[in-house]
Protein backbone atom coordinates (compact mmCIF):
# COMPACT_ATOMS: atom_id res chain seq x y z
CA UNK A 1 0.00 0.00 0.00
CA UNK A 2 1.46 2.96 -1.28
CA UNK A 3 -0.65 5.69 0.60
CA UNK A 4 1.30 8.70 1.84
CA UNK A 5 -0.04 11.70 4.05
CA UNK A 6 0.01 15.19 2.42
CA UNK A 7 2.82 16.91 3.80
CA UNK A 8 3.90 20.17 2.23
CA UNK A 9 7.78 21.05 2.20
CA UNK A 10 9.28 24.65 2.53
CA UNK A 11 12.66 26.20 1.98
CA UNK A 12 14.12 28.03 4.88
CA UNK A 13 15.25 31.34 4.06
CA UNK A 14 16.50 33.03 7.36
CA UNK A 15 17.68 31.39 10.68
CA UNK A 16 16.65 34.04 13.33
CA UNK A 17 17.32 32.64 16.28
CA UNK A 18 17.85 29.63 18.36
CA UNK A 19 15.49 27.80 20.92
CA UNK A 20 17.90 26.41 23.57
CA UNK A 21 15.83 24.13 25.18
CA UNK A 22 17.06 20.41 25.76
CA UNK A 23 20.03 19.27 23.99
CA UNK A 24 18.40 19.17 20.12
CA UNK A 25 18.76 23.07 19.69
CA UNK A 26 16.29 23.65 17.46
CA UNK A 27 15.55 27.14 15.73
CA UNK A 28 13.16 30.11 15.14
CA UNK A 29 13.30 30.21 10.97
CA UNK A 30 11.34 32.15 8.31
CA UNK A 31 10.39 30.28 5.33
CA UNK A 32 9.69 31.05 1.72
CA UNK A 33 5.73 30.65 2.18
CA UNK A 34 5.96 33.57 4.79
CA UNK A 35 5.46 31.83 7.58
CA UNK A 36 8.10 31.36 10.80
CA UNK A 37 8.71 27.46 12.00
CA UNK A 38 10.37 25.88 14.59
CA UNK A 39 13.04 24.05 12.61
CA UNK A 40 14.43 20.70 14.29
CA UNK A 41 17.61 20.07 12.58
CA UNK A 42 18.55 16.44 11.15
CA UNK A 43 22.31 17.09 12.29
CA UNK A 44 21.33 17.90 16.05
CA UNK A 45 20.97 15.23 19.09
CA UNK A 46 19.33 11.80 18.16
CA UNK A 47 19.56 12.57 14.29
CA UNK A 48 17.05 11.81 12.01
CA UNK A 49 15.46 9.36 14.52
CA UNK A 50 14.37 12.53 16.75
CA UNK A 51 13.26 13.74 13.04
CA UNK A 52 11.03 10.18 12.13
CA UNK A 53 9.77 10.46 15.92
CA UNK A 54 8.51 14.08 15.56
CA UNK A 55 6.99 13.09 12.57
CA UNK A 56 5.19 9.89 13.51
CA UNK A 57 4.30 11.15 16.92
CA UNK A 58 2.80 14.65 16.04
CA UNK A 59 0.77 12.90 13.51
CA UNK A 60 -0.50 10.42 15.10
CA UNK A 61 -1.75 13.13 18.24
CA UNK A 62 -3.34 14.77 15.01
CA UNK A 63 -5.43 11.87 14.12
CA UNK A 64 -6.51 11.06 17.78
CA UNK A 65 -7.83 15.03 18.00
CA UNK A 66 -5.13 16.51 19.53
CA UNK A 67 -3.47 20.15 18.61
CA UNK A 68 -0.52 19.96 16.79
CA UNK A 69 0.88 22.41 14.96
CA UNK A 70 1.36 22.08 11.41
CA UNK A 71 4.25 19.83 10.60
CA UNK A 72 6.33 20.37 7.54
CA UNK A 73 9.59 19.12 5.45
CA UNK A 74 12.07 21.96 5.85
CA UNK A 75 14.56 22.41 2.90
CA UNK A 76 18.15 23.96 3.91
CA UNK A 77 20.15 24.90 0.91
CA UNK A 78 23.67 24.28 1.44
CA UNK A 79 24.82 27.74 1.41
CA UNK A 80 22.53 28.32 4.42
CA UNK A 81 23.90 29.53 7.28
CA UNK A 82 27.38 30.37 6.22
CA UNK A 83 27.65 34.44 7.41
CA UNK A 84 26.21 32.63 11.11
CA UNK A 85 28.63 33.46 13.59
CA UNK A 86 28.17 31.21 16.01
CA UNK A 87 30.42 27.87 15.32
CA UNK A 88 28.47 25.27 16.80
CA UNK A 89 25.38 26.37 15.10
CA UNK A 90 27.22 26.71 11.87
CA UNK A 91 28.51 23.26 12.27
CA UNK A 92 25.35 22.15 12.82
CA UNK A 93 23.71 23.87 10.28
CA UNK A 94 26.47 22.47 7.88
CA UNK A 95 25.31 18.93 9.04
CA UNK A 96 22.08 19.63 8.52
CA UNK A 97 21.88 20.28 4.57
CA UNK A 98 18.96 19.11 2.88
CA UNK A 99 15.54 17.48 4.02
CA UNK A 100 14.46 18.59 7.94
CA UNK A 101 11.54 18.48 9.73
CA UNK A 102 9.37 22.37 10.70
CA UNK A 103 6.85 22.89 13.20
CA UNK A 104 4.41 26.07 12.69
CA UNK A 105 5.57 28.50 15.21
CA UNK A 106 2.25 29.51 17.40
CA UNK A 107 2.78 33.05 18.12
CA UNK A 108 2.36 34.43 21.60
CA UNK A 109 2.36 31.10 23.14
CA UNK A 110 2.87 30.15 26.45
CA UNK A 111 4.47 27.14 28.02
CA UNK A 112 1.49 25.10 30.26
CA UNK A 113 1.71 25.51 33.73
CA UNK A 114 0.40 22.61 35.45
CA UNK A 115 0.06 25.11 39.12
CA UNK A 116 -1.24 27.14 36.90
CA UNK A 117 -3.55 25.73 34.69
CA UNK A 118 -6.00 22.60 35.30
CA UNK A 119 -6.33 20.53 32.91
CA UNK A 120 -9.76 17.97 32.99
CA UNK A 121 -9.55 14.67 33.65
CA UNK A 122 -10.44 13.38 30.37
CA UNK A 123 -7.96 15.30 28.54
CA UNK A 124 -5.33 14.39 30.63
CA UNK A 125 -6.60 10.85 30.14
CA UNK A 126 -5.86 10.88 26.64
CA UNK A 127 -2.51 12.66 26.62
CA UNK A 128 -1.35 10.05 29.38
CA UNK A 129 -2.57 7.18 26.24
CA UNK A 130 -0.66 8.80 23.66
CA UNK A 131 2.50 9.00 25.21
CA UNK A 132 2.12 5.79 26.51
CA UNK A 133 1.47 4.37 23.19
CA UNK A 134 4.61 6.37 21.53
CA UNK A 135 6.44 5.45 24.19
CA UNK A 136 6.90 9.40 24.71
CA UNK A 137 9.33 10.19 27.75
CA UNK A 138 9.05 13.95 27.58
CA UNK A 139 5.89 14.90 28.73
CA UNK A 140 7.07 15.61 32.80
CA UNK A 141 6.92 18.56 35.39
CA UNK A 142 10.28 19.64 34.23
CA UNK A 143 9.58 20.27 30.34
CA UNK A 144 5.89 19.67 30.02
CA UNK A 145 6.36 20.20 26.26
CA UNK A 146 2.51 21.74 25.76
CA UNK A 147 1.96 25.24 24.98
CA UNK A 148 -1.18 27.42 25.69
CA UNK A 149 -1.76 29.50 22.24
CA UNK A 150 -5.83 31.12 21.62
CA UNK A 151 -7.07 29.25 24.94
CA UNK A 152 -6.36 25.66 23.36
CA UNK A 153 -3.70 23.37 24.54
CA UNK A 154 -1.28 22.60 21.89
CA UNK A 155 1.40 19.71 21.79
CA UNK A 156 4.66 19.60 20.51
CA UNK A 157 8.29 17.80 20.60
CA UNK A 158 8.00 14.34 19.94
CA UNK A 159 11.21 13.63 19.06
CA UNK A 160 11.86 11.45 22.27
CA UNK A 161 9.38 8.90 21.47
CA UNK A 162 9.69 5.64 20.23
CA UNK A 163 12.27 4.62 22.26
CA UNK A 164 12.73 1.18 20.40
CA UNK A 165 14.44 2.73 17.58
CA UNK A 166 17.77 3.34 19.39
CA UNK A 167 17.91 -0.55 19.74
CA UNK A 168 15.72 -2.07 16.66
CA UNK A 169 16.73 -5.85 18.03
CA UNK A 170 14.12 -5.82 20.67
CA UNK A 171 11.42 -3.71 19.18
CA UNK A 172 8.72 -6.38 20.01
CA UNK A 173 9.76 -6.23 23.70
CA UNK A 174 8.99 -2.51 23.63
CA UNK A 175 5.89 -3.08 21.44
CA UNK A 176 3.83 -5.45 23.80
CA UNK A 177 5.55 -4.23 27.39
CA UNK A 178 4.23 -1.66 29.80
CA UNK A 179 6.00 1.92 29.96
CA UNK A 180 7.25 2.15 33.10
CA UNK A 181 8.38 5.78 32.43
CA UNK A 182 4.67 7.40 32.42
CA UNK A 183 5.01 7.61 36.07
CA UNK A 184 6.71 10.77 35.46
CA UNK A 185 4.49 12.37 33.20
CA UNK A 186 2.85 15.44 34.69
CA UNK A 187 -0.69 14.88 33.58
CA UNK A 188 -0.83 11.69 35.49
CA UNK A 189 -2.13 12.43 38.48
CA UNK A 190 -5.23 13.45 37.11
CA UNK A 191 -5.79 11.04 34.08
CA UNK A 192 -8.47 8.83 35.55
CA UNK A 193 -10.57 7.74 32.71
CA UNK A 194 -7.63 5.66 31.31
CA UNK A 195 -9.69 2.92 30.23
CA UNK A 196 -12.51 5.04 28.42
CA UNK A 197 -9.79 6.72 26.71
CA UNK A 198 -8.38 3.09 25.84
CA UNK A 199 -11.20 1.85 24.14
CA UNK A 200 -12.14 4.65 22.15
CA UNK A 201 -8.64 5.80 20.80
CA UNK A 202 -7.90 2.33 20.32
CA UNK A 203 -10.74 2.25 17.27
CA UNK A 204 -9.84 5.51 15.97
CA UNK A 205 -6.14 4.80 15.03
CA UNK A 206 -6.53 2.66 12.06
CA UNK A 207 -4.01 0.62 10.27
CA UNK A 208 -4.24 2.71 7.04
CA UNK A 209 -3.45 5.40 9.47
CA UNK A 210 -0.67 4.17 9.87
CA UNK A 211 0.62 3.20 7.26
CA UNK A 212 -0.09 6.62 5.42
CA UNK A 213 2.29 8.18 8.26
CA UNK A 214 5.23 6.10 7.80
CA UNK A 215 5.32 6.17 4.06
CA UNK A 216 5.77 10.01 4.61
CA UNK A 217 9.00 8.91 6.20
CA UNK A 218 11.46 10.48 3.51
CA UNK A 219 13.93 7.29 2.70
CA UNK A 220 16.78 9.51 3.48
CA UNK A 221 15.78 9.84 7.07
CA UNK A 222 15.38 5.91 7.48
CA UNK A 223 18.36 4.95 5.86
CA UNK A 224 20.88 7.74 7.61
CA UNK A 225 21.99 4.94 10.18
CA UNK A 226 22.07 1.86 7.66
CA UNK A 227 20.89 -0.80 10.57
CA UNK A 228 18.74 -2.24 7.75
CA UNK A 229 19.26 -3.24 4.55
CA UNK A 230 16.17 -0.93 3.17
CA UNK A 231 13.88 1.38 3.81
CA UNK A 232 11.13 -0.84 3.46
CA UNK A 233 12.61 -3.10 6.27
CA UNK A 234 12.17 -0.14 8.46
CA UNK A 235 8.70 1.27 7.47
CA UNK A 236 7.61 -2.57 8.15
CA UNK A 237 9.30 -2.70 11.69
CA UNK A 238 7.78 1.06 12.67
CA UNK A 239 4.35 -0.24 11.02
CA UNK A 240 4.42 -3.40 13.03
CA UNK A 241 5.40 -1.76 16.00
CA UNK A 242 2.75 0.06 16.13
CA UNK A 243 0.45 -2.25 15.18
CA UNK A 244 1.46 -4.42 18.16
CA UNK A 245 1.37 -1.88 20.33
CA UNK A 246 -2.49 -0.85 19.58
CA UNK A 247 -3.13 -4.50 19.85
CA UNK A 248 -1.14 -4.45 23.34
CA UNK A 249 -2.66 -0.96 25.06
CA UNK A 250 -4.37 -3.26 27.67
CA UNK A 251 -0.79 -3.61 29.17
CA UNK A 252 0.67 0.08 29.00
CA UNK A 253 -2.65 1.25 30.17
CA UNK A 254 -3.04 -1.57 33.43
CA UNK A 255 1.09 -0.06 34.04
CA UNK A 256 -0.16 3.96 33.61
CA UNK A 257 -3.20 3.15 36.28
CA UNK A 258 -0.74 1.28 38.56
CA UNK A 259 1.66 4.55 38.58
CA UNK A 260 -1.25 7.03 38.86
CA UNK A 261 -2.29 4.67 42.37
CA UNK A 262 0.92 5.65 44.04
CA UNK A 263 0.57 9.28 43.44
CA UNK A 264 -3.16 9.62 44.76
Amino acid sequence: MNKKMDLRTVNVQRYILPLREGGSLPALADADDGFKYVLKFRGAGQREKALIAELIGGEIARILGFKVPEIVFAQLDEAFGRSEGDEEIQDLLKGSQGLNLALHFLSGAINYDPVALDIPSRLSSEIVWLDAFITNVDRSFRNTNMLVWNKDLWLIDHGAAFLFHHSWSNWEKHATGPFPMIKDHVLLPTAGQLDEVNERFSNIITESDIIGIINTIPEEWLMASREMDTPEEMRAVYKNFLLTRLASSSQFVKEAKNARETLI
